[in-house]
């Protein structure tokens, strides 16, 4: 956090070099997998594109969920589906140690490219779609604390011990 490149708009990937996107992707996916994380944009590891990556099977910081396949995301377009929204503790790979309840769309439409350059869509709901949207928040120079409402709800992992249920980085 702090980083002038997190708070930018990220680049659409304009070209698709599959050398140079699987080298992004690997990368991406050896931070994320090293911190545990359900996801991480590439403005996150220094790259201002719109890729973001995701997954969730056996995590030690997530023991509750419901698997998300790995999944490669590139130039996201996300469409609410309806207007309900779901709180949930989150969590970020940028912003350590904090965590704070963060409104979501409870169900997401989303498209784009996956990791040969093929369109593909999904619809999805609960955690999925709050992973989702927190990761193309990033794409957008967005951080989950300036989500957060209610800033009662919103500290240092270790200060919100008994109110934490954990959600998304």
């Amino acid at each position: 956090m702090g980083h002038p490149l997190l708070r930018l708009v990220a680049a659409p990937v304009a070209t698709f070099d599959a050398a140079q996107i699987n080298a992004l992707l690997l990368d991406m996916e050896d931070t994320m997998r090293a911190l545990n994380g359900a996801g991480i944009a590439a403005p996150q590891i220094g790259v201002s594109s719109r890729v973001v990556i995701f997954e969730m099977h056996e995590n030690p910081r997530y023991p509750h969920v419901a698997p998300i396949p790995f999944t490669v995301l590139i130039n996201p377009v996300l469409e609410p589906l309806g207007t309900e929204m779901e709180e949930g503790w989150e969590g970020c790979l940028s912003v350590p140690g904090l965590r704070g309840v963060v409104p979501r769309y409870r169900r997401l439409h989303y498209s784009g490219l996956d990791q040969n350059g093929q369109f593909f869509e999904r619809t999805v709901e609960g955690f999925h779609a709050r992973v989702v949207q927190h990761e193309v928040d990033h794409l957008d120079g967005v951080l989950f604390p300036q989500r957060v409402e209610d800033m009662t709800r919103f500290g240092f992992e270790d200060a919100l011990v008994g109110q934490l249920v954990p959600t998304p980085d």
